[in-house]
């Protein structure tokens, strides 16, 4: 999902995005919410639309000659073209860099794959599951020797690494705009992974070994850790060392202060299991909304843990314009999650849903040259498809 996220990205920038997909549509149409806990399926797929929202679709066989000869001359005018197809999928459809540059020197080319285009793996297949969460060791860093990972949510490596592959877009554009060609930009969903791991991967290179995975009860900062109030709510705080006279005073617990065993940072996490024994029932008397108040006035951070419904109603959210709307065919004015990316002078934002498969095929090829008799040709082939 994250080459699509990045064309639905620079739709919401402005740019022209032309999705291509089989006759049968993207694989990724077919996936139901009722297989991701929810109860039952709407009439769409929700997720289809925040990774293709204001694109045209055109449904192209790709194991035509004459359906690869549409994405061909499509390219010719094009300045971008993205792909996630492996290096040996992108030869065998004459959509490798050397061929597409070859027709359009100015073209800048993004490929993703799962673990890179070298190496003895490069044509193995992978989603963010597999080669960002698991490979990078992103899931391994979640978890402790207590219990066993975490299964991440659909999605969440793949809108986590599309924003570089828009970097790489836009500093490609840029530099085209300087020298005049062209160039192929590339990473991997591993790579993007290893990225997002970088604190704790950074230290292992640097120290030779590795941390050791520890449970709440053990973190050697135990005020930056997660905590329940009397409402059953878990939030997370943090307490830097300057603000631990301020916080005994929330607290209403002065004894701290002076307790010999909490008198500095050091201490504190030397005995971190004594201080969360302590802090932890205090916490367990009051709501969440009290604590916030007191964690407010004394300047302590701290952030509820929101599942998926506080965060789409939460007023900071929408004060914002985090969430915006279009209008969808089916559910009229629909909300949807607004471009991560605000500027003072340009308007940006979502420009419409998710197409259907092969919706757009025939207005595309129009505009790409086609007549109708050579579109009716190709549809009598099976070199494309229509909605």
């Amino acid at each position: 999902l994250a080459v699509p996220q990045a064309g639905a990205l620079m739709t919401d920038l402005g740019a022209q995005t032309v999705k291509v997909e089989s006759p049968s549509g993207d694989t990724w149409r077919g996936f139901r919410l009722d297989n991701y806990g929810w109860d039952e399926a709407p009439p769409t797929n929700p997720m289809i639309e925040i990774d293709n929202r204001g694109k045209q679709s055109i449904a192209i066989n790709l194991d035509h000659p004459d359906g690869r000869a549409v994405v061909h001359r499509l390219a010719r005018d094009a300045d971008v073209f993205l792909t996630n197809l492996v290096p040996a999928r992108q030869s065998r459809y004459g959509l490798d860099y050397a061929t597409l540059a070859a027709l359009n020197p100015r073209l800048v080319y993004l490929s993703l794959s799962a673990y890179g285009e070298m190496g003895q793996e490069r044509d193995r297949l992978g989603f963010d599951y597999h080669a960002y969460w698991s490979r990078a060791g992103i899931l391994h860093a979640m978890a402790d020797d207590s219990r066993p990972p975490a299964n991440p949510r659909p999605g969440m490596g793949d809108h986590a690494t599309a924003p570089l592959l828009l970097a790489g877009i836009l500093t490609a554009l840029f530099e085209r705009e300087r020298s005049g060609l062209g160039q192929r930009v590339s990473t991997s969903l591993l790579n993007a992974g290893m990225w997002a791991n970088g604190c704790d991967l950074q230290s292992v290179l640097t120290t030779g070994t590795g941390p050791r995975r520890e449970p709440r009860e053990a973190y050697v900062a135990p005020l930056r850790n997660t905590f329940r109030s009397s409402d059953g709510r878990w939030f997370m705080m943090g307490v830097p060392e300057a603000y631990w006279p301020a916080f005994c005073r929330l607290m209403d617990r002065p004894e701290w202060q002076v307790d010999p065993r909490f008198q500095t940072g050091r201490l504190r996490s030397q005995n971190r299991r004594e201080l969360l024994a302590l802090v932890d029932p205090v916490f367990a008397a009051e709501t969440l909304d009290e604590w916030g108040r007191r964690f407010d006035a004394h300047g302590i951070l701290w952030a509820p843990l929101q599942d998926w419904l506080e965060v789409v109603k939460d007023p900071q959210v929408r004060a914002n314009g985090y969430i915006t709307e279009v209008e969808h065919p089916v559910y009229g004015r629909m909300e949807t999650l607004n471009t991560p990316l605000k500027f003072s002078r340009s308007e940006v934002g979502p420009k419409g849903p998710a197409p259907e498969a092969g919706q757009h095929t025939e207005e595309v090829l129009l505009a790409a040259g086609y007549d109708w008799e050579e579109i009716g040709r190709l549809r009598e082939a099976g070199a494309v498809g229509l909605a």
